[in-house]
């Protein structure tokens, strides 16, 4: 299979950037979308051109560093898949392929494809924890979670923090990666008792981060690798009222 790429070129934050075209020839139809990068970045170095720049770490879909807009989709067209996962299979031989970083003012360009999101890491040290001191591992059923609550809770604690959410939202809103680490710890007891100041202080850095507010685009869920519900996002935002009837009833003395 042969394609064409479109790649995002930018030598650093002040640079314009701009699309640069490639060729990629005889690639595999079982070859990874990021293998391929990986071939068309050795005939750069092999020219002595500078190589694409690009993130990626364990490329099983678990942590969240490859994060590419592919033809104006987050992590590209397979569904509930990062990059990694992603196989040149999913396109027609032929094919030109656009290859963008993530766009949101939150997540500023370092290099080509490698975008800061440590944007994601600020909220989660605002809140995204139990600071209580729970020692080892407790033996199973020690605590009892109903089984509804343990799925759910599972279901939000999937988040891998790649962005895809912001990315693909036209508000560049984190409300779904703030609500799945709001909505983990609120359906577990280890996470009741910060549950109030979590929710609060969470939201409160997202906002101040400049992400966008949520406009029920659900453009989030749809690009999100593990397929996280916008009902997180309800549930953060009953949450977040709840935290503040409470600080009206009782304020801080």
């Amino acid at each position: 299979m042969n394609f064409t790429l479109r790649v995002w070129r930018q030598k650093d934050a002040k640079d314009p950037g701009g699309f640069k075209e490639y060729k990629a020839h005889d690639v595999l139809a079982d070859m990874s979308f990021l293998e391929m990068l990986d071939e068309v970045n050795n005939e750069l170095i092999a020219k002595n051109e500078e190589p694409i720049a690009f993130e990626s770490d364990c490329r099983e879909g678990i942590c969240g560093t490859c994060c590419q807009m592919i033809n104006g989709e987050a992590h590209g067209p397979e569904t509930g898949a990062t990059v990694c996962q992603l196989f040149m299979r999913s396109f027609k031989d032929g094919d030109t392929i656009i290859i963008e970083p993530w766009r949101a003012s939150a997540f500023p360009i370092l290099k080509d494809l490698v975008v800061d999101r440590s944007a994601f890491d600020e909220i989660t040290a605002a809140g995204g924890f139990i600071s209580a001191n729970v020692g080892g591992a407790q033996d199973a059923n020690c605590i009892l979670v109903p089984k509804p609550e343990a799925d759910t809770a599972m279901d939000a604690a999937a988040c891998i923090g790649c962005g895809a959410c912001v990315a693909a939202c036209p508000n560049a809103s984190a409300m779904l990666f703030v609500a799945a680490k709001v909505s983990h710890l609120a359906h577990l007891p280890q996470g009741q008792p910060e549950k109030a100041k979590r929710a609060l202080a969470m939201v409160s850095k997202m906002d101040g981060l400049g992400f966008g507010n949520c406009r029920n685009y659900y453009e989030c869920e749809a690009a999100c690798p593990k397929e996280i519900s916008v009902e997180h996002i309800a549930k953060m935002n009953r949450e977040y009222g709840a935290a503040i009837l409470l600080g009206k009833t009782n304020p801080p003395a």
